[in-house]
């Protein structure tokens, strides 16, 4: 019988680890297959390695992963498949919008011969502007992504040991899991489910992280940004040209010479190009500095206690 691991991120979750481990030791124990559940405390601030501890004391099957400080989301999911020893690992979010009680049907599916069998939200229990924000960022990922990223497709999925140990394979540090197990290509299909709301706490997403996880998806799988650059340079440049041949024509072919202002129209120009030259060194400098990052070699994380594992990855 296969071996499951469930893989869960921790972040100031206090108040719902007791219900959120109680909740898969039942799902999983009514599967009836052999798990481990693998916590992983990215740098929690409240009482949720306490918490964790506690756990783990009760349960040997739930191992600890406590990292030397905040990571990310993605990072920390990252390091607990590094450590999953499964033949199947599941990825989901330990605030319980991700039901555990929907893994028996995400397990069942996966057994028929996918290597990633991800979960598609049926319907968002979130406000009306964030639903519209999700919308317009998946339909334009889809439009200029080099791959295909399934839209209304977060991180909760279920993917077997040949897809864990291929993006274990991949160095990179500005990590968009989503993006990433589409990139592999390994028979994948998706399953609709029902996201419920945050069980208790706060929701940790802010929309500042929120931009950085889009930025993530938009640079790390599309060169489109670039090129849009490129192209706004050759549109100024012809826009340029097309008002120098103006200037000339009423300059020498036309009595109007006197009437043109010249300080209006070289004031708009100074700041139409300095606009478009500010954002092109923005959208290069995206990029440069994801370079910058990977060319350093640094660890994608740091493991402070490892608890509940009989040896390291």
């Amino acid at each position: 019988m296969r071996r499951v691991s469930v893989v869960a991120p921790v972040f100031n979750e206090e108040a719902v680890l007791p219900e959120f481990a109680r909740r898969v030791t039942a799902v999983m124990e009514a599967a009836g297959a052999p798990y481990e559940l693998i916590l992983v405390n990215d740098g929690s601030r409240d009482g949720s390695l306490a918490r964790l501890r506690d756990i783990q004391r009760r349960d040997p099957r739930v191992r600890i992963l406590n990292l030397s400080r905040n990571f990310g989301h993605q990072v920390a999911i990252c390091a607990g498949l590094d450590y999953a020893s499964g033949d199947v690992v599941a990825i989901m979010d330990s605030d319980l919008q991700d039901p555990p009680e929907v893994l028996p049907d995400f397990l069942k599916k996966q057994e028929e011969g996918y290597d990633v069998v991800y979960a598609i939200r049926r319907n968002r229990k979130e406000g009306a502007l964030k639903k519209l924000a999700y919308l317009v960022f998946y339909r334009i990922l889809n439009r200029i992504a080099s791959v295909d990223i399934p839209s209304d497709s977060g991180d909760f999925c279920v993917i077997s040991r040949r897809a864990v140990d291929t993006l274990r394979g991949m160095p990179e540090r500005n990590r968009f899991l989503r993006g990433l197990r589409g990139w592999i290509g390994l028979p994948q299909a998706g399953l609709e489910y029902e996201r419920d709301r945050r069980y208790a706490g706060e929701v940790k997403y802010t929309f500042t992280k929120l931009m950085k996880l889009a930025l993530d998806g938009f640079v790390s799988f599309s060169y489109l940004p670039l090129r849009l650059a490129s192209v706004l340079g050759l549109i100024v440049s012809a826009l340029s040209f097309v008002g120098i041949a103006l200037i000339f024509y009423v300059h020498f072919f036309t009595d109007k010479a006197a009437d043109v202002p010249g300080w209006a129209s070289v004031l708009v120009t100074v700041l139409f190009l300095g606009g478009v030259q500010l954002v092109t060194i923005g959208i290069i400098g995206e990029y440069l500095g994801r370079v910058y990052d990977e060319v350093k070699q640094r660890p994608l994380y740091v493991v402070q206690d490892a608890i509940g594992f009989d040896s390291k990855p």
